[in-house]
């Protein structure tokens, strides 16, 4: 258990909430989770499943009806074939990184991953026994793979590249040139590819392009994908897997000793994700395109602040090494002084230190409070 590690966001929302207990008004951007309500017909959707009768134990893979559609909307989004074998059908998205990296590691095996990059990947790495291969995503090449480093980590004991664009916590895109190089990698040593695309809806310049376009990738590449993000479903806990029918069994069975079935209820309201309009993907997706240029605007008139505009996910990665101070430090005086919860970068990895992650989940008018607040901070921080 001392392997195992957290999820920072949690740890600042609970200091936070404990704050608001006490009286104090706090603006959240810690927490990646949109501030959108599920659709409606989603939500109708799961109602009439439960006058159904959909309370019962469903297949440990999936509801067949729902592998089904995610067939056809995988094939739609990544013009790759694929059957519902292929398909793992789990409570949230994260599952399948846990599933995967348990499956597929040794102790001693190593794991590049992103760093900065989502915590859990490394944790779950370390958890098995594994050894975590960080790759740098760095702020002057727009926060995509330092290739050079990745080709000179990879070796015959690797057996797993973890990549996710568009990424957390940097809002950093792979371009296609970027996934066409760790794609010849990986096939030049036979590694598979867990590809975290749980963001690939919030791209807000180009389209969206996985790595299972360059040939030969498919049978090496496990899409992590799930509903959480882009249909406003976090608290609903439906994501999915796709991968090599003979790594499904194996996580098929993981599913079986760990969770039994995802709820079936929950299904069918993902069945109606994927069919019915989609309009209100599109309007949040614009909506969180202009906040995003709202805060990016704001954080760079901040003394000792500089903001890329993020190509993709919901939230910026400002630096602030101008401060000369620890990003866990700053970000505590912003949540205590200013009311304003947001993430040090140093919990997404050594290479996020000097930088802090806000997300932009939140509406305008909590955005723009945030950025009054926090301006006096940044002023006697900068020694202005």
């Amino acid at each position: 258990m001392s392997r195992l590690g957290t999820e920072s966001a949690f740890e600042v929302l609970a200091r936070a909430k404990a704050l608001e207990r006490q009286g104090k008004e706090i603006i959240h951007l810690e927490i990646g989770e949109p501030d959108f309500d599920t659709p409606k017909h989603i939500r109708e959707a799961a109602k009439r499943a439960l006058d159904s009768g959909a309370t019962h134990y469903g297949p440990a893979a999936g509801l067949p009806e729902l592998r089904e559609a995610i067939v056809k909307d995988v094939e739609g989004t990544r013009s790759i074939p694929i059957t519902a074998d292929e398909i793992v059908v789990t409570p949230g998205a994260k599952p399948i990184m846990y599933f995967v990296i348990t499956a597929l590691i040794n102790p001693g095996d190593e794991v590049v991953h992103p760093n900065p990059g989502f915590p859990i990947y490394e944790s779950v790495i370390n958890f098995v026994g594994g050894k975590p291969v960080p790759i740098p995503l760095r702020e002057e090449s727009g926060f995509g793979f330092d290739l050079d480093v990745l080709e000179k980590s990879v070796s015959r004991k690797t057996k797993l590249i973890v990549i996710n664009s568009p990424q957390n916590p940097t809002g950093g895109v792979l371009e296609p040139d970027q996934l066409g190089r760790i794609a010849e990698i990986a096939k030049t040593y036979r590694i598979p590819v867990l590809s975290d695309e749980i963001y690939k809806a919030f791209r807000y310049e180009g389209e969206f392009a996985s790595i299972t376009r360059f040939p030969g990738m498919k049978d090496l590449v496990i899409i992590l994908d799930g509903f959480s993000k882009a249909y406003a479903m976090t608290g609903w806990r439906l994501g999915y897997g796709v991968m090599p029918v003979a790594l499904a069994e194996h996580v098929t069975r993981l599913m079986v000793n760990s969770n039994s079935c995802t709820a079936s209820f929950t299904q069918h309201a993902g069945i109606a994700a994927l069919q019915g309009d989609q309009t209100p993907v599109t309007e949040m997706v614009a909506e969180f395109k202009r906040r995003r240029d709202v805060l990016v605007a704001g954080l760079n008139r901040l003394p000792g602040v500089s903001c890329r505009l993020p190509r993709g996910a919901f939230y910026v990665f400002p630096n602030v090494k101008a401060l000369k101070r620890p990003s866990a430090e700053i970000a505590e005086i912003l949540l205590k002084e200013a009311g304003v919860a947001v993430l040090g970068g140093s919990a997404f990895g050594q290479y996020g230190e000097g930088y802090l992650r806000l997300s932009y989940a939140s509406a305008e008018a909590n955005l723009r409070k945030a950025l009054e607040r926090m301006e006096p901070v940044f002023t006697r921080l900068a020694g202005g």
